[in-house]
């Protein structure tokens, strides 16, 4: 069937979604199931069909900017930019008119040009955000016209002959961020927030700011918090306005004030810690200053004063002074006191609603304000009352059946608030990632609510809160978004999963399946999904595995039962496959056209895939080292500690560095120093339960550790994957190539094992560059593990000088590079197309006449080596030692993206396991003006002595080919 013919076929309100499908599922989610039958997928490296020409010059003059802003700014696919080359083979052109017949509330869409050449689609609307909101369903109109193409008819793009028509079920559809919990979104964020926003059809943004905006005269507001200055929020006012959203000033009034008055110039105006001292002039002299700080760069003429969770207000020094008074009548008598400061300025305030059921109920638990029983119109016929224009919002983000929301309320207009707000959540505080699925159950139940006859209210808002440090990354909840405002345009209680798919991949620009399945991190597999009516609280599994103590690991015994390595690897392998996928890496990018991926956002996949493959070496991890230990097995518990151990500090470390890179990119930096807090603790405690275990195995004393003797291997880095042998999904699966080293010489316990069953406990490491984080990562296992007995090739054993036979191990990384390690007198890389070139060798590099090497910066050009070049009496020529850098060390390991590397130490083994323990070095002393440099470099200085002091070998590495320069030249 036709796109067109499809968007025709939905009902009276011409949507282009049937609507009409259960909601994705807790338990599965969106899948590509879900997708009609006879409609194709559109995968990641398909080419884009068609694109959207907005006309600029002839929109309305109050469309204009925003549209330019979104067409320019949106990184999505779709949309045509002036002046880029573009092959795409359709255009469609989009204006826009403002019109009477068209009732507020709603817009019109189709194409007024259905027999010319090009076609022409005309949006009618009413509002401002309604045309934004039907822009974005012309995309999705796009994309659904791309799904209903086939071989035999081009039509759908060539002349789409559509009518969309949508009516928005609330005049305000709002959403709350929170910036008050570490994670202070910076402006250009905010702006891209508003303009997804506008696109979905939100038409208010609040910005909630405890203390984390600048007040004259008062230092401590935004103090050390990234605190946003008046003309911050004036820009991201007049961003929002050119996009039809009103930006509503969202602070604190009453509780949740404790960053504030944790400062000793405010003592005098507490409670409790947390609650503000009401009654008390000073309070509101304070109070009118905030309220008239935060309101002046804005032109709304609304404001939320919050007033939720202020638990004990009354109890605190406020009954020493006054005495003791019922709780609801002081919450009362505070509230008319801020609504008065507000009625001056013409501002119509609006309160969390919770604290008049809790102090009703006299139980500060959630129970009390959820409870169905509990309705505190009794307690309030007592007291003067609710000023008639304050808005109440109800907040209920944990239940599931609409009846619920629908009966509470109920219970606010017998308050007296004739048209309550009611307010859910997308689930993204106490976690590191949206959990979407119930995100998806509870804003359904809410919504459905919200929309009915029983509950019927104007003004739905969805909140993103950061509880906990803010750990999750905000855009996370773009799906969320998009649900409610799919749903805030139909007076259906259902969403098509193939349409939410639809619409977030032409408005996101993410893939929802994809996304769907970032949000397992949080499921126990074999209870995923389970949800009933009652209040819940979904799981944030992921949180508790990753900061739990690796060496108590007192959760292990509650998963004891599930596979949860199993679950953890198949969602990492996914996670990363999609990120690197959006990233264009390996292939050129559309001439012009920066966007031309079609899941640009699925690169936020990372996050939740690198936490992925940190879990699934952290879970069971304790276990799979008691058994040996108890056993009194050491070399099994070495090899555990090198298989899995080694390769869960590698990867918690990539995971910290690319939440590093990620958090700056999307937060003011204040607030990042309480996670990092979190990584260092956990960083620590695996290092030294490595340490120990490592002691233990070698039956050493931990201060004898570090100056172990290692296998002298050479390792090659190359930045960008695009160098790598062929693109892949994940590079680790493209190709292994090996270190090879004499088989005679590996110890018999790495022998041991079946090579297809030690290679089959690889994890994988996927190899990305983004601008986003970390490079490229060299691989998890150390270098002796796991081992496979190759047939001998004789090219290997030339430049081995192996015994004629001796068949040769090779050592499988997962790493573009090939070395040697051999006890011959000089040996060279096999250099490969992709590594950088790698040498390493022994008596034969000190000669009489060479120089004593140093530490070098970065030469600036290639310089290649090829084995043949290499003669047994002399390892390079002058000018070969001109472009080299002698390293004592495993190998160099990118950091952050930011062009730092740091030397990777080579894995431990006691010196009657070495092979090249009777190897002399040959090296030396690397010199002072080595000792120098290292010595400028605190955070490396323990680990680099350690390597170059005490190994037995020596590496030469060829920089040219790294596009970076390091801090260590």
């Amino acid at each position: 069937m036709e796109a067109e013919e499809q968007m025709q076929q939905n009902g009276d309100t011409g949507s282009p979604s049937p609507m009409n499908i259960a909601t994705p599922s807790s338990a599965g989610g969106v899948t590509d199931s879900a997708i009609p039958v006879g409609q194709r997928i559109l995968h990641d490296t398909d080419p884009i069909q068609v694109n959207i020409d907005v006309v600029l010059e002839s929109a309305p003059e109050e469309l204009r900017e925003g549209l330019r802003q979104i067409v320019l700014g949106h990184n999505v696919p779709y949309f045509y930019r002036p002046g880029c080359s573009s092959d795409v083979p359709y255009i469609w052109q989009v204006g826009f008119e403002r019109s009477a017949d068209i009732p507020s509330g709603s817009y019109e869409a189709r194409n007024i040009a259905r027999g010319g050449p090009q076609p022409r689609v005309l949006i009618r609307y009413s509002r401002a955000v309604d045309a934004f909101r039907a822009l974005g369903q012309v995309l999705t109109a796009a994309r659904t016209a791309e799904l209903a193409v086939d071989g035999s008819s081009d039509r759908a793009l060539r002349a789409p002959d559509f009518v969309i028509s949508e009516k928005a079920q609330f005049e305000t559809l709002a959403l709350m961020i929170d910036c008050s919990r570490n994670g202070v979104l910076s402006v250009p964020n905010v702006y891209a927030m508003l303009r997804n926003m506008a696109l979905m059809g939100f038409n208010m943004l609040q910005l909630y700011t405890e203390d984390t905006y600048k007040v004259a005269g008062e230092p401590f507001f935004g103090y050390l918090r990234g605190g946003y200055t008046q003309d911050e929020l004036r820009a991201i006012d007049d961003y929002a306005f050119s996009v039809g959203i009103e930006v509503v000033p969202c602070i604190q009034t009453l509780g949740h004030l404790g960053q504030i008055l944790q400062w000793p110039r405010y003592a005098g105006l507490r409670d409790t810690n947390e609650v503000i001292l009401s009654r008390l002039p000073e309070t509101y002299a304070l109070l009118e200053k905030l309220i008239a700080t935060v309101s002046a760069p804005l032109r709304s003429k609304r404001i939320h004063i919050g007033m939720d969770e202020a638990y004990g207000v009354g109890e605190g020094r406020f009954r020493s002074m006054f005495g003791a008074q019922e709780g609801t009548a002081i919450f009362v008598e505070h509230l008319a006191r801020v609504h008065a400061i507000c009625a001056k300025r013409g501002l119509r305030a609006m309160i969390w609603s919770d604290m008049l059921f809790c102090l009703a109920a006299k139980n500060n638990a959630l129970y009390a304000y959820y409870d169905q029983s509990n309705n505190p119109a009794d307690a309030l016929s007592k007291v003067e009352g609710i000023p008639p224009d304050v808005d109440l919002v109800f907040w209920d983000y944990y239940h599931t059946a609409p009846e619920i929301y629908a009966r509470k309320i109920q219970q606010h207009r017998d308050l007296g608030c004739d048209s309550p707000w009611m307010a859910s959540g997308a689930w993204t505080w106490s976690r590191l990632w949206c959990y979407l699925p119930f995100s998806f159950e509870s804003n359904r139940a809410s919504l459905t609510a919200a929309k009915s006859p029983e509950g019927r209210v104007a003004s739905f808002m969805l909140t993103i809160w950061g509880d906990e440090g803010n750990e999750c990354d905000f855009f996370s909840a773009l799906p969320v978004m998009l649900y409610a405002g799919n749903h805030a345009y139909t007076d259906r209680t259902e969403i098509d999963p193939a349409f939410m798919e639809n619409t977030f991949s032409a408005i996101c620009g993410g893939s929802l399946g994809d996304w769907m399945n970032a949000s397992r991190i949080d499921d126990i597999p074999q209870d995923a999904g389970h949800m009933d009516a009652r209040s819940q609280l979904p799981s944030n599994m992921s949180k508790w595995l990753l900061w739990e103590d690796p060496m108590l690991s007192f959760m292990s015994p509650q998963y004891a039962a599930l596979d949860l390595e199993t679950h953890y690897t198949q969602i990492a392998d996914r996670l990363l496959d999609c990120a690197l996928s959006s990233t264009n890496s390996g292939r050129s990018a559309v001439p012009g056209r920066p966007n031309s991926v079609r899941y640009p956002l699925n690169r936020l996949l990372r996050m939740p895939g690198l936490l992925a493959r940190v879990l699934s070496l952290k879970c069971h991890l304790r276990d799979k080292l008691t058994v040996p230990y108890r056993a009194g097995d050491r070399a099994a518990l070495l090899q555990v500690v090198e298989t899995r151990l080694r390769p869960l500090i590698e990867a918690q470390r990539e995971l910290w560095l690319y939440h590093r890179s990620r958090w700056h990119r999307i937060y003011k930096p204040f607030g990042w120093e309480t996670l990092e807090l979190r990584y260092g603790g956990l960083t620590a405690r695996l290092q030294t339960m490595y340490d120990r275990m490592v002691a233990y195995s070698l039956q050493q004393s931990g201060s004898t550790l570090r100056r172990s003797r290692a296998i002298g291997v050479a390792a090659g880095i190359s930045r960008h994957p695009a160098l790598l042998p062929q693109r892949s999904r994940n590079p680790s699966k493209s190709g292994d190539i090996g270190i090879t080293a004499i088989a005679s010489e590996v110890p018999d316990l790495l022998l041991g094992e079946s090579s297809s069953a030690i290679n089959s406990s690889v994890p994988p490491g996927p190899s990305m560059s983004t601008d986003e984080g970390s490079g490229l990562s060299v691989g998890a296992v150390p270098a002796w593990l796991p081992v496979t007995m190759p047939d001998s090739d004789p090219a290997v054993a030339g430049s081995a000088s192996s015994p004629p036979g001796e068949p040769v191990a090779t050592v499988s990384l997962g790493w573009p590079v090939t070395a040697v390690a051999t006890t011959a007198a000089t040996t060279v890389a096999m250099v490969t197309d992709t590594s950088a070139v790698c040498a390493f060798g022994n008596l034969a590099m000190t000669t009489a006449n060479q120089p004593e090497p140093t530490m070098t910066p970065f030469p600036q050009h290639n310089f290649h080596h090829h084995p043949s070049s290499v003669s047994s009496n002399s390892a390079f020529n002058n000018s070969s030692n001109s472009h080299v850098t002698t390293i004592n060390a495993l190998g160099v390991r990118e950091l952050g993206g930011e062009g730092d590397f740091w030397l990777q130490p080579a894995p431990l083994l006691p010196p009657e396991l070495d092979p090249l323990a009777g190897v002399p070095s040959g090296i030396g002393s690397l010199g002072e003006e080595t000792d120098d440099i290292i010595d400028s470099i605190p955070e490396l200085e323990e680990d680099l002595h350690c390597i170059y002091e005490n190994s037995h070998t020596s590496l030469l590495l060829d920089y040219g080919r790294v596009t970076a320069p390091s801090r260590l030249g």
